[in-house]
């Protein structure tokens, strides 16, 4: 759907109805866009203003691109008030590689790893848990 340009650069008309559509849930948070071959049809403008565009939402930090994955919504806290309670835990632990980590990391099966587990709680419920896992010694 062509939008009117009002004086403004295209891709900024573009990247303002994308934003809109973003607020008004239209595409929700997580959601993937539409792909660039999708948005030049719809706004009927080349590639690389509807690049721009979404170079804008992502300075803006309403989207995120993962290469070769496309371009996703991001997910924000509500935006009525401050969050009440938030706390993280972290644990750490050395643990043996399993073979899908020992894999990942080139090395041999139960291989010395070190897990660090962070556990986020907004108003008591867990919200993330992150894992992460380092090798303690380099051959």
């Amino acid at each position: 759907m062509p939008t009117p340009h009002y004086g403004q650069p295209r891709y900024r008309t573009i990247a303002d109805e994308l934003r809109q559509r973003i607020e008004s849930g239209a595409i929700p948070p997580g959601a993937l866009l539409p792909t660039e071959s999708a948005l030049t049809a719809e706004f009927r403008a080349s590639r690389g203003t509807v690049r721009q565009a979404i170079a804008v939402l992502r300075e803006a930090d309403a989207v995120t691109t993962e290469h070769g994955r496309g371009t996703y919504v991001k997910t924000r806290p509500p935006e009525y008030g401050p969050v009440e309670d938030t706390a993280t835990e972290t644990q750490r632990r050395q643990i043996a590689a399993d073979p899908e980590l020992a894999a990942l990391f080139a090395v041999d099966a139960g291989t010395a790893l070190m897990e660090q587990q962070s556990v986020t709680r907004t108003d008591g419920v867990v919200g993330v848990v992150t894992r992460t896992y380092r090798l303690l010694h380099r051959r």
